[in-house]
């Protein structure tokens, strides 16, 4: 089953709002887990919906788009089928999302995926 998009921005602030963080050093990851879904997403009781974001903290134009490459490069490689519950994911990159090794970011998205309860 293909991860649906978070794209609007009520969607980013709704998770930010009401979900549970789990931060490291390189990414922040915010999940909103959900009893009933939205209208549009009734019709997958297991969907999951991620999106990505870069402040311009983290650089300028380029640096923010290789930090939400490989943030998808992420989600599109080791987010495999998760518990019952429909889920909204978001992850956020940090400065250091760019700089180091895909390995270490790997390690600590995983980390903050079983801390909020998403992978066992």
């Amino acid at each position: 089953m293909p991860v649906e998009r978070l794209k609007k921005r009520r969607e980013f602030l709704k998770v930010a709002a009401s979900g549970r963080v789990a931060a490291s050093k390189t990414v922040v990851v915010q999940a909103l887990f959900s009893e009933s879904c939205d209208s549009l997403a009734d019709k997958s009781r297991h969907r999951v919906r991620v999106g990505f974001t870069a402040s311009r903290r983290v650089g300028g134009a380029v640096i923010r788009n290789r930090a939400k490459r490989r943030l998808r490069a992420l989600i599109d490689s080791h987010l495999l089928p998760v518990k019952k519950k429909p889920v909204d994911i978001v992850l956020i990159a940090r400065h250091s999302t760019t700089v180091v090794p895909f390995a270490t970011l790997k390690s600590d998205f995983l980390k903050s995926l079983s801390r909020l309860g998403i992978k066992g």
